[in-house]
Protein backbone atom coordinates (compact mmCIF):
# COMPACT_ATOMS: atom_id res chain seq x y z
CA UNK A 1 0.00 0.00 0.00
CA UNK A 2 0.99 3.41 -1.10
CA UNK A 3 -0.74 6.89 -0.37
CA UNK A 4 0.12 9.02 -3.26
CA UNK A 5 2.77 11.05 -1.56
CA UNK A 6 5.99 11.19 -4.15
CA UNK A 7 9.76 10.37 -2.18
CA UNK A 8 11.89 11.03 -4.78
CA UNK A 9 12.01 10.81 -9.08
CA UNK A 10 13.88 8.18 -10.37
CA UNK A 11 15.43 7.93 -14.11
CA UNK A 12 14.81 4.63 -15.99
CA UNK A 13 18.50 3.56 -16.80
CA UNK A 14 17.63 0.54 -18.87
CA UNK A 15 14.67 -1.10 -20.16
CA UNK A 16 15.23 -4.81 -21.55
CA UNK A 17 12.25 -6.37 -22.68
CA UNK A 18 11.91 -9.95 -23.48
CA UNK A 19 12.11 -11.59 -27.54
CA UNK A 20 8.26 -12.04 -26.89
CA UNK A 21 7.80 -8.38 -25.62
CA UNK A 22 5.50 -9.81 -22.39
CA UNK A 23 8.19 -8.79 -19.90
CA UNK A 24 9.95 -5.98 -19.82
CA UNK A 25 13.56 -5.67 -17.15
CA UNK A 26 13.23 -1.96 -15.65
CA UNK A 27 16.80 -0.84 -14.00
CA UNK A 28 15.94 2.91 -12.01
CA UNK A 29 18.48 5.03 -10.83
CA UNK A 30 16.77 6.57 -7.27
CA UNK A 31 17.84 8.26 -4.28
CA UNK A 32 16.80 5.57 -1.53
CA UNK A 33 19.48 4.09 0.36
CA UNK A 34 20.23 0.90 -1.21
CA UNK A 35 20.91 -1.17 2.25
CA UNK A 36 16.98 -0.57 3.14
CA UNK A 37 15.96 -1.45 -0.49
CA UNK A 38 15.23 -5.88 0.06
CA UNK A 39 14.61 -8.30 -2.97
CA UNK A 40 10.97 -8.72 -2.99
CA UNK A 41 10.00 -5.06 -1.71
CA UNK A 42 7.10 -2.89 -3.47
CA UNK A 43 8.24 0.31 -4.96
CA UNK A 44 5.58 2.66 -6.55
CA UNK A 45 7.17 4.10 -10.12
CA UNK A 46 4.25 6.28 -11.78
CA UNK A 47 1.43 4.54 -9.64
CA UNK A 48 2.08 1.04 -10.90
CA UNK A 49 3.58 -1.09 -7.71
CA UNK A 50 6.43 -3.17 -8.67
CA UNK A 51 8.58 -5.66 -7.08
CA UNK A 52 12.35 -5.31 -6.63
CA UNK A 53 14.39 -8.03 -8.08
CA UNK A 54 17.46 -6.60 -7.44
CA UNK A 55 19.59 -3.56 -6.57
CA UNK A 56 22.82 -2.08 -6.08
CA UNK A 57 25.28 0.84 -6.23
CA UNK A 58 26.56 2.35 -9.78
CA UNK A 59 29.31 5.77 -9.70
CA UNK A 60 27.66 6.08 -5.98
CA UNK A 61 23.81 5.78 -6.99
CA UNK A 62 21.52 3.82 -6.00
CA UNK A 63 19.52 1.10 -8.65
CA UNK A 64 17.09 -1.08 -8.53
CA UNK A 65 15.43 -4.07 -11.07
CA UNK A 66 12.23 -4.68 -11.55
CA UNK A 67 10.23 -6.69 -14.16
CA UNK A 68 6.94 -5.14 -16.04
CA UNK A 69 4.78 -7.95 -17.09
CA UNK A 70 2.29 -8.38 -19.95
CA UNK A 71 -1.07 -6.99 -17.93
CA UNK A 72 0.92 -3.86 -17.06
CA UNK A 73 2.28 -3.24 -19.89
CA UNK A 74 -0.89 -3.45 -21.90
CA UNK A 75 -3.10 -1.67 -19.28
CA UNK A 76 -0.46 1.35 -17.85
CA UNK A 77 1.65 3.79 -19.56
CA UNK A 78 5.13 1.55 -18.58
CA UNK A 79 4.45 0.29 -22.65
CA UNK A 80 5.75 4.04 -23.62
CA UNK A 81 8.73 4.14 -20.84
CA UNK A 82 12.08 5.15 -22.80
CA UNK A 83 15.72 4.88 -21.34
CA UNK A 84 15.92 8.27 -20.20
CA UNK A 85 12.71 8.70 -18.90
CA UNK A 86 11.55 10.27 -14.86
CA UNK A 87 8.66 8.47 -12.48
CA UNK A 88 8.04 9.29 -9.61
CA UNK A 89 8.72 6.94 -7.00
CA UNK A 90 6.99 6.09 -3.42
CA UNK A 91 8.34 3.39 -0.93
CA UNK A 92 5.22 1.04 -0.01
CA UNK A 93 3.65 2.23 3.66
CA UNK A 94 4.83 1.18 6.86
CA UNK A 95 3.01 1.05 10.44
CA UNK A 96 3.47 4.08 11.95
CA UNK A 97 3.76 6.54 8.57
CA UNK A 98 2.29 8.88 7.96
CA UNK A 99 -0.73 9.02 5.80
CA UNK A 100 -0.56 12.16 4.02
CA UNK A 101 -2.35 11.79 0.83
CA UNK A 102 -4.88 8.95 0.84
CA UNK A 103 -4.61 4.54 0.30
CA UNK A 104 -3.24 3.67 -3.01
CA UNK A 105 -2.88 0.20 -3.70
CA UNK A 106 -0.53 0.89 -6.97
CA UNK A 107 -3.04 -1.45 -9.02
CA UNK A 108 -3.51 1.17 -12.00
CA UNK A 109 -7.05 0.99 -13.38
CA UNK A 110 -6.84 2.80 -16.53
CA UNK A 111 -4.89 5.59 -18.27
CA UNK A 112 -6.47 9.26 -18.15
CA UNK A 113 -5.70 11.71 -21.32
CA UNK A 114 -4.90 15.04 -20.65
CA UNK A 115 -7.16 17.38 -22.93
CA UNK A 116 -6.12 20.75 -21.28
CA UNK A 117 -3.18 22.43 -19.56
CA UNK A 118 -3.71 25.86 -18.30
CA UNK A 119 -0.50 27.29 -16.44
CA UNK A 120 -1.25 29.70 -13.84
CA UNK A 121 1.34 32.09 -11.30
CA UNK A 122 3.26 29.22 -10.00
CA UNK A 123 0.35 26.20 -10.58
CA UNK A 124 -0.89 24.35 -13.32
CA UNK A 125 -4.61 23.00 -14.22
CA UNK A 126 -4.79 20.42 -15.75
CA UNK A 127 -7.84 18.61 -17.58
CA UNK A 128 -8.15 14.73 -17.97
CA UNK A 129 -10.47 12.63 -19.86
CA UNK A 130 -11.27 8.94 -17.75
CA UNK A 131 -11.99 6.20 -19.46
CA UNK A 132 -15.43 5.95 -19.58
CA UNK A 133 -16.09 2.81 -17.78
CA UNK A 134 -13.98 4.94 -14.57
CA UNK A 135 -15.87 7.92 -14.67
CA UNK A 136 -18.33 7.41 -12.69
CA UNK A 137 -15.76 6.70 -9.77
CA UNK A 138 -14.62 9.75 -9.77
CA UNK A 139 -16.28 13.02 -8.30
CA UNK A 140 -15.72 16.56 -6.98
CA UNK A 141 -13.53 16.70 -3.94
CA UNK A 142 -12.82 13.24 -4.06
CA UNK A 143 -9.44 11.49 -4.36
CA UNK A 144 -7.93 10.10 -7.54
CA UNK A 145 -3.99 8.78 -8.09
CA UNK A 146 -2.57 9.91 -11.21
CA UNK A 147 1.01 8.83 -11.98
CA UNK A 148 1.61 7.62 -8.50
CA UNK A 149 0.85 11.35 -7.11
CA UNK A 150 -2.38 11.46 -4.63
CA UNK A 151 -4.49 14.40 -5.93
CA UNK A 152 -7.87 16.17 -4.94
CA UNK A 153 -10.23 16.18 -8.33
CA UNK A 154 -11.58 19.75 -8.16
CA UNK A 155 -14.74 19.30 -11.13
CA UNK A 156 -16.15 16.25 -12.41
CA UNK A 157 -18.16 16.10 -15.92
CA UNK A 158 -19.44 13.23 -17.84
CA UNK A 159 -15.95 11.45 -18.14
CA UNK A 160 -13.81 15.30 -17.60
CA UNK A 161 -12.15 15.79 -14.41
CA UNK A 162 -9.78 19.03 -13.33
CA UNK A 163 -7.08 18.97 -10.85
CA UNK A 164 -4.93 21.54 -9.84
CA UNK A 165 -1.28 21.08 -8.88
CA UNK A 166 0.00 23.43 -6.56
CA UNK A 167 3.75 24.82 -6.52
CA UNK A 168 5.45 22.33 -4.21
CA UNK A 169 3.78 19.63 -6.06
CA UNK A 170 4.80 20.55 -9.12
CA UNK A 171 8.72 20.73 -7.87
CA UNK A 172 8.91 17.50 -6.63
CA UNK A 173 7.03 15.57 -8.97
CA UNK A 174 7.34 15.08 -12.90
CA UNK A 175 3.93 16.70 -13.27
CA UNK A 176 5.62 19.56 -14.20
CA UNK A 177 6.70 18.38 -17.89
CA UNK A 178 2.62 16.90 -18.54
CA UNK A 179 1.60 17.98 -21.94
CA UNK A 180 -1.55 17.57 -23.70
CA UNK A 181 -2.31 14.95 -25.65
CA UNK A 182 -0.28 12.53 -23.57
CA UNK A 183 -1.56 9.92 -20.94
CA UNK A 184 -1.25 9.35 -17.66
CA UNK A 185 -1.71 6.29 -15.35
CA UNK A 186 -4.86 6.65 -13.10
CA UNK A 187 -5.72 4.95 -10.07
CA UNK A 188 -9.24 5.31 -8.75
CA UNK A 189 -9.95 6.20 -5.30
CA UNK A 190 -10.95 2.19 -3.63
CA UNK A 191 -13.47 4.00 -1.30
CA UNK A 192 -15.48 5.21 -4.31
CA UNK A 193 -15.17 1.73 -6.07
CA UNK A 194 -16.51 0.30 -2.98
CA UNK A 195 -19.32 3.04 -2.66
CA UNK A 196 -20.45 2.16 -6.18
CA UNK A 197 -20.66 -1.23 -5.49
CA UNK A 198 -22.34 -0.67 -2.50
CA UNK A 199 -25.15 1.06 -4.67
CA UNK A 200 -25.50 -1.42 -7.10
CA UNK A 201 -26.34 -4.26 -4.68
CA UNK A 202 -28.79 -1.97 -2.97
Amino acid sequence: MFTGIVTDIGDILSIKPTAQGQLHRLRIGCGYDQATIADGASISCNGICLTVVRSGIDAGRTWFEADAAAETLRLTTAKDWREGGRLNLERALKIGDELGGHIVSGHVDGIAAIIVRENLPDMARFELRAPRELAKFIAAKGSVTLDGVSLTVNTAVGDVFSVLIIPHTLEVTTLQGWREDSGVNLEIDVMARYAARLAEMQ
